[in-house]
């Protein structure tokens, strides 16, 4: 009883985590009408980068040249996956997006790998693309730029992976998160802060602000952090893999945003290979946190 207790808490830290962030995305849409995707973004990264510089004190570590390096890249594909996963949602419906995105994360689990099962996962994330993507007749409609910047998001969420496990192998993970989401706000926040600089809702948002980036980065980052204690990294995989099929509850509990049966069918068929793959790496890279 002891036991399935112990497992049960960080399955419950990990599933409260992807309610919260997606929870923190449907938030962080509402803000759009007031200062843009380009605003919300620069809020989310200032105060996360506060927030997080605040809980792990970077400045108490030594950091090498080569280290800041890898931090400032680091940095920078995670400010880019924030800004266009922002860009994204503010044109297609937030479940689709985060669906999109996960070929990022894909891509890097399934390159480390040659072996024949991994090919059926290929096939089934095209499969899914193609029913997604308005690019084929089975595909429903659905705007090519807002597409366009979630994969995007996922090419950017593919290189935080590849510098955020450089970076994880000799410096401390709140560590390297602090300074990378702070490299993140140096260089993207002034591109919302011009934009927002003319908004009369400035300080309409602000409160909502900081309350997207508390559920977007701090408390979910606290959350799998909990959950990475006591789970297996592939265990740990399988669940984030549920990850798409929250952001379509959250985006239609929140944004009243409905999918077709089709949009439905994809985002399914990439959660299935998402999980498939982390069940089949057997050792080798897999899906890590977003």
């Amino acid at each position: 009883m002891q036991r399935k207790l112990s497992i049960l808490f960080p399955i419950l830290s990990i599933l409260a985590s992807m309610l919260v962030i997606q929870g923190g995305a449907s938030l962080a849409k509402s803000l759009f009408p007031l200062i843009g995707p380009s605003g919300t973004t620069s809020l989310r990264l200032i105060f996360s980068a506060l927030i997080l510089m605040i809980i792990f004190r970077p400045w108490r570590r030594r950091i090498s040249r080569k280290q800041f390096l890898t931090l400032g890249c680091y940095g920078l594909f995670l400010g880019g996956m924030n800004y266009l996963f922002y860009l994204a949602i503010a044109r297609i419906p937030l479940g689709i997006a985060v669906a999109l995105e996960f070929t990022g994360p894909l891509a890097v689990a399934l390159f480390s790998s040659k072996r024949l099962i991994d090919f059926l996962w290929v096939a089934i994330v095209v499969t899914g693309l193609l029913c997604l993507l308005p690019i084929a007749k089975l595909s429903t409609p659905l705007d090519l730029t807002g597409a366009f910047f979630a994969l995007a998001a996922g090419a950017c969420w593919a290189g935080y992976i590849l510098f955020g496990q450089k970076a994880g192998d000799d410096i401390h993970g709140g560590t390297a998160v602090s300074i990378g989401m702070l490299f993140a706000a140096i260089v993207y926040a002034p591109i919302g802060l011009i934009q927002m600089s003319s908004s009369p809702f400035l300080m309409q948002a602000l409160p909502i602000g900081i309350a997207v980036a508390v559920l977007s980065s701090a408390l979910p980052y606290s959350l799998e952090m909990i959950a990475l204690k006591d789970l297996s990294r592939s265990t740990f995989s399988i669940l984030m893999s549920l990850e798409p099929v929250f952001a379509a509850l959250s985006g239609y509990l929140f944004l009243h945003e409905n999918l077709s049966g089709m949009q439905i069918f994809a985002v399914l068929l990439i959660i299935v290979a998402s999980a498939g793959t982390a069940i089949t790496s057997r050792g080798r890279a897999e899906l890590p946190q977003s």
